[in-house]
């Protein structure tokens, strides 16, 4: 048998990783073996049996250390640090919207929400998750809230920031400019559907056997609540998933514009399983589906948004943000600092393009991007609940052939009235969001005009 060099430092080994005591044994062994030429030779095999019973460790885990020790020198040290999900993180985008939307309710009812309020209206609300008050600061924050201090008796008030504010009205302005204009707007999304898991709610009418989608929708929270289901029992809900991705319209979903497989992990985040490979193909092979001068609109995620062209930024050398400038015809003037190269970049535009974007362009369809945190514009949501209450509630095998099988028969019974309802409440949602600020606004000046009589008088 051949004899692998000796570890050179066993103790520390040993004391941070329990393999350390298997590498240490193992040595030892043949350590042994090669000092006493008359002692019998142990295979490679009884070698993991011995170190077995003098371990007190399973032969598998025994056999897989020695391979990564054999492999490469060395072996792992376990991994003790446990990554905690932060509470932005264990939130999903429909609580989050809520939340928004929550806040928006106390400035149209012509009340001031004050952190502790949100918290008391967030907190007797069912069907969101339990916050303490640095919970819900964290997650206004990752919704871009900013605390303003009117005064001394309204501490904390979250007003949503600028740019954000921006991107949202920037955003309704074009959607309805292109309505305007009878552009076919379509709208895509992936989610995903959890193969061992059934529905504790459904989004439905009096029938058990039908849902009306074509009833008025409150919200797509309210899809969630409407009524209890009976029946199966639901299991752990762990296991297969299944990702899900398509594109519909006011005439439907896309006839071939589906595209779903299988979860190859088990991240907690669908949008893990797709990267810019698997999307730039598929919406290749669907953008023929479309109609001329097409609006398609979609949200930020980071498959949808890879640039063009690789841009220069803080972290390139110098060196090469002069390349890179020269390349495309910029003349330099020496010297130069690194600062002044960047605002150069920041000017030529035209490169700071998305690659998806400007396929689109060249196809003549044009590709409209929700603002971020704002999933309750997108009408497609409204179809998954739809989509998803059906497989959850007729799941009774739990196996992935069966769940396509109902994914795909639901999907061909989502009709064009269906998706104009999704998209006639999301047109309602729009509405509200662009009179928001006109609200909050009024509401702000008045009390900055109180404010300001009280310290005359």
């Amino acid at each position: 048998m051949d004899v692998v060099d000796p570890i050179i430092v066993v103790e520390p080994i040993i004391e941070k990783n329990p393999k350390g005591k298997i590498i240490y044994l193992y040595e030892d062994l043949l350590q042994k073996q090669n000092e006493n030429s008359d002692s019998p030779r142990l295979t490679y095999r009884q070698t993991i049996i011995k170190l077995s019973i003098l371990l007190g460790i399973g032969q598998v885990t025994i056999q897989r250390t020695l391979s990564e020790y054999r492999n490469y020198g060395t072996v792992s040290q376990p991994n003790k640090t446990k990554n905690r999900p932060k509470i932005v993180n264990k939130i999903d985008e429909f609580d989050k919207n809520a939340i928004r939307l929550k806040i928006h309710d106390f400035w149209r009812n012509r009340e001031v929400p004050i952190i502790s309020k949100i918290l008391i209206a967030i907190n007797e609300d069912p069907m969101l998750p339990n916050l303490n008050q640095r919970s819900l600061v964290k997650v206004l924050k990752n919704l871009k809230f900013e605390c303003l201090k009117m005064r001394e008796a309204r501490k904390n008030v979250p007003l949503e920031k600028e740019n954000l504010i921006t991107l949202r009205r920037n955003y309704l302005e074009k959607i309805r400019f292109l309505r305007a204009e009878k552009r076919p707007i379509y709208y895509l999304d992936e989610t995903w559907i959890n193969v061992g898991e059934i529905q504790s709610r459904t989004w439905v009418n009096a029938s058990e056997t039908c849902v009306d989608m074509t009833m008025t929708v409150g919200s797509t929270r309210e899809a969630f609540v409407q009524d209890q289901t009976t029946g199966q029992k639901e299991p752990s809900g762990k296991g297969k998933h299944l990702i899900v991705l398509h594109i519909g319209s006011t005439d439907g979903f896309v006839p071939g514009g589906l595209l779903c497989f299988e979860s190859k992990t088990n991240s907690t985040d669908y949008r893990d399983e797709i990267n810019c490979g698997i999307f730039y193909e598929w919406f290749e092979r669907i953008l023929p589906l479309l109609q001329e001068k097409a609006v398609i609109v979609m949200d930020n995620a980071s498959y949808h948004s890879v640039k063009k062209f690789h841009i220069p930024n803080k972290f390139w050398k110098k060196k090469n943000i002069i390349n890179w400038l020269e390349s495309k015809g910029e003349v330099i003037q020496y010297p130069v600092l690194t600062f002044d190269l960047l605002k150069k970049v920041r000017q030529l535009k035209q490169y700071d393009v998305y690659a998806l974007d400007e396929y689109a362009k060249d196809n003549q369809k044009l590709v409209l991007r929700i603002p971020p945190y704002h999933c309750g514009l997108n009408p497609i949501e409204l179809a998954w609940v739809s989509v998803k209450n059906y497989v959850n509630t007729h799941n009774t095998t739990y196996e992935l052939k069966d769940v396509i099988k109902l994914l795909k028969k639901w999907l061909e019974n989502v009709t064009p009235e269906m998706w104009t309802n999704f998209v006639g409440h999301v047109i309602e949602e729009e509405e509200k969001l662009w009179n928001i600020e006109g609200i909050i606004e009024e509401i702000l000046d008045g009390e900055l005009e109180e404010k300001s009589s009280s310290d005359s008088d």
